[in-house]
């Protein structure tokens, strides 16, 4: 008798434990799975007149696409964005969190102020930003007396704008490393100035290698996010900013050709080249993190 209440207690929590996670799993299909293939299965069309009648072309967009200089230059430019934007939030958003963890005053203060970036709209941001940046009146070189086109010189447009995405990011990366932060139990650094360890010393050897699980998790996230940069970029350039083509990004030029040019088979193409370049990227993250994430 009692193997059989068993039996029906499992089905029961089977049957409710699909029945909490179903209605996530459809919005995941609908929403992520199943555009992935209808972007894949578009990049081998041409976008027939008037956006209808798609034309198959096999594989002539794949073909031009290793032939265009505008996509690889859009895919640098991405690239140099994710290289200074992902480091350097993490590397502030570290240091900052560590300090906030602190027995210090006003820290529930401080840890909003910082994070409230995260919940501005991108448009407030870009065009507090675009400000900022003006070379005519902008604050930036009026107060510091400079003379520099932030974001209309192309060897430093890219570089202003990724500024902006560390000022936008740094509260939620903050969020995440205090969490992790609150994890470490206090007698680890207990030990450690027993033992005459310095703050640096417990920061490296104690902090960072059991901070790790969480450094892992926002540089993979992060990198995912870095690589999608659109909005900043939209609402900060204007395209005939004379920088457009050195800081446009990949989700830019597919911004272009999907919904500009009409051209959805070339923009198609060029989503699935972003993809496969992140699914490589965190492909080597996942791999390399098993020589410095510790998990205890």
């Amino acid at each position: 008798m009692s193997r059989i209440n068993n039996n029906k207690q499992r089905k029961a929590q089977f049957l409710w434990g699909w029945l909490f996670i179903l209605p996530t799993m459809i919005g995941l299909i609908i929403l992520n799975i199943i555009p992935i293939f209808r972007t894949i299965f578009q990049s081998f069309y041409k976008t027939g007149d008037f956006g209808k009648g798609n034309i198959f072309i096999g594989l002539q967009n794949y073909s031009k696409l290793f032939e265009d200089t505008e996509v690889w230059q859009s895919l640098w430019n991405t690239i140099r964005y994710v290289i200074v934007e992902v480091p350097v939030s993490i590397v502030i958003a570290l240091i900052i969190a560590v300090l906030l963890n602190q027995k210090i005053k006003g820290k529930s203060i401080f840890r909003t102020i910082f994070f409230l970036p995260m919940i501005a709209a991108p448009a407030a941001i870009a065009m507090v930003w675009r400000w900022l940046y003006n070379s005519q009146f902008g604050l930036l070189n009026n107060v510091f007396n400079l003379d520099v086109a932030w974001i209309s010189d192309p060897r430093i447009a890219i570089y202003s704008i990724a500024v902006i995405g560390i000022w936008s990011v740094v509260g939620y990366n903050i969020v995440l490393f205090l969490a992790g932060l609150q994890e470490i139990p206090k007698d680890y650094y207990e030990a450690a100035r027993i033992d005459g360890a310095s703050g640096i010393n417990q920061f490296f050897h104690i902090t960072i290698p059991l901070l790790s699980p969480s450094i892992f998790f926002v540089s993979v996230t992060r990198m995912i996010a870095a690589f999608q940069v659109f909005d900043l970029i939209y609402m900060v350039m204007t395209e005939t900013n004379p920088a457009i083509e050195k800081t446009q990004s990949l989700v830019y030029l597919f911004y272009q050709y999907s919904f500009t040019y009409g051209n959805k088979g070339y923009g198609a193409t060029i989503a699935v080249l972003l993809l496969l370049v992140i699914m490589l990227i965190t492909g080597i993250q996942i791999y390399a993190q098993k020589k410095w994430v510790h998990y205890s």
